[in-house]
């Protein structure tokens, strides 16, 4: 059976991003942990950029590094590990 599909982002201030899913599922992916990795993730801490590079790429979330859709020039996290670890937003504004 395949995966549900991402077909929306949509990057918060918060450095928090709702991700939609095919299936309903919208999921809440929290990229703090991520941006205190540093290296290339430390560009994720711009807001500006954050927010504003923020897209689908290859079907999944990611963030346009060079400013020309590439798949090779951005930042990018697992699809399947977003809908596998990342809570639901219903359940992340409820609690």
């Amino acid at each position: 059976m395949l995966r549900p599909s991402i077909f929306q982002v949509a990057a918060n201030d918060d450095f928090t991003v709702d991700v939609y899913f095919d299936d309903g599922r919208v999921k809440v992916f929290d990229a703090k942990p991520l941006i205190g990795m540093g290296g290339i993730y430390s560009r994720l801490a711009d807001k500006e950029f954050f927010v504003e590079r923020c897209l689908i790429l290859n079907r999944t979330l990611a963030w346009d590094t060079a400013d020309n859709f590439s798949t090779d020039e951005c930042i990018d996290v697992c699809p399947d590990f977003i809908y596998e670890t990342c809570v639901d937003l219903a359940a992340e504004r409820v609690g």
